[in-house]
This record gives C-alpha cells, sequence and structure tokens, in this order.
C-alpha cells in the first residue's frame, strides 16, 4: 500500500463523515439563527430557550436521513472492505 492509496483512504473518510455530519449541523445552525432572530425580535434574553428547539429539531433530523446514513456508511464499509486484501499484502 503506497502513499497514494493512503491519501485516497483519507480523503474518502473525510468526504464519508462530512456527508454523515451535514445534515444535523446543517438544522442545527438553521434552528439556532432562527431562535435568535426570534430573540432579537421579541427581546427576550434567554440563554438557554435555544437549546431545546435545537436538540429536538437534531433529532428528528437524525431520524429522517437514518435510511440514507446507513446507505452512505454501509457503502464506505463496503468499500473499506474492498480494499482489505491490499492491506494484507
Amino acid at each position: 500500500m503506497n502513499s497514494l492509496e493512503i491519501i485516497a483512504i483519507g480523503r474518502d473518510l473525510m468526504m464519508t463523515t462530512m456527508l454523515l455530519v451535514a445534515p444535523p449541523v446543517i438544522v442545527s445552525v438553521l434552528v439556532g439563527v432562527s431562535v435568535s432572530i426570534f430573540q432579537t425580535v421579541t427581546s427576550i434574553q434567554d440563554q438557554t430557550l435555544s437549546f431545546a428547539p435545537r436538540i429536538i429539531a437534531v433529532g428528528v433530523a437524525m431520524l429522517v436521513c437514518l435510511p440514507w446514513t446507513v446507505h452512505i456508511a454501509s457503502a464506505f464499509t463496503y468499500r473499506m472492505l474492498e480494499r482489505l486484501p491490499q492491506v494484507v499484502h
């Protein structure tokens, strides 16, 4: 296994990781910004107000994206198992 193959595996790992974390992170950012705008408009200065909606929204996003997440993770696993004979040599 040469350095180009290691770089390709690392690149695949990073892309898979970004794909898996993107939906919850994007939902968290959108809900956080929405709650912040709501707090600014209504002059509510409670710091804990943004946590509950954000946690609920991220949980729902993870449940909705679960089949897609399992597909992406299993595809990565299959790709790594296909490379296993190269690593053994």
